[in-house]
């Protein structure tokens, strides 16, 4: 493609390489600005985008571990029908350069994970998740299985964990009541909206003006 449509790639390369990377005004250090790209690329289904820009990040250092379980997470909200491929470049990508395909470790039992799931929500979101599981048999199953399972797992913290989820629905688009949440549970984890601004002009170039827009909106709305 690259000798078909040099005028294109080499403006695309140095807007989404060299200015957006190195614009001083949103600036991330390379290990959330990668995370937040390829957490964005799987949500809206850039699988050979992913691919390519996974291998840049390994080059650059970023841990396998974190990949891993980025991509682990996004099953909670992009699914399974999403996500698969995903795992599959990933570790197809780590035996290539001879990295360890593990991942994090699970650090709840199948007795206790509701408990801590809802656990990490209050962290997270406040008091007022400690019933919330309560309310339905999906929030159970979303403070059980997406924060019981997959937040109380080491690999990410919890605040690299709410700010991939925030790029996971920022990228999906039309969700914005769930973004409106996470926005929130970034801050009150430190993830500042400093922080979340930065992360959307990174991710720009992968996912478009209209959804970065309404994520810069949806920031602006929870300040």
């Amino acid at each position: 493609m690259k000798n078909s449509d040099v005028q294109f790639i080499t403006r695309m390369e140095n807007f989404a390489f060299k200015e957006v990377v190195e614009e001083e005004s949103v600036y991330l250090k390379p290990t959330e600005r990668n995370l937040a790209i390829l957490a964005s690329l799987i949500a809206c289904q850039g699988i050979d985008v992913f691919k390519m820009m996974l291998e840049k990040a390994l080059d650059e250092g970023l841990d396998p571990v974190m990949v891993k379980e980025m991509v682990y997470q996004s099953v909670d909200y992009v699914g399974m029908g999403k996500m698969w491929d995903f795992l599959k470049v990933v570790n197809d990508v780590l035996e290539t350069k001879n990295l360890s395909l593990d991942a994090g470790e699970e650090t709840t039992t199948m007795e206790n994970r509701l408990e801590k799931g809802v656990e990490a929500q209050m962290i997270i979101f406040g008091d007022t998740m400690k019933e919330a599981w309560k309310n339905s048999t999906v929030n159970r199953w979303l403070a059980q299985n997406c924060f019981g399972d997959y937040y109380t797992r080491t690999g990410l913290s919890l605040a690299q964990r709410e700010m991939i989820t925030f790029c996971f629905l920022m990228a999906l688009g039309g969700c914005e009541p769930q973004l409106d949440a996470h926005i929130q549970g970034n801050i009150n984890l430190g993830n500042d909206p400093d922080f979340l601004v930065r992360v959307v002009h990174q991710c720009l170039p992968y996912i478009g003006y209209p959804r970065s827009l309404n994520a810069l909106n949806a920031i602006k709305k929870i300040q």
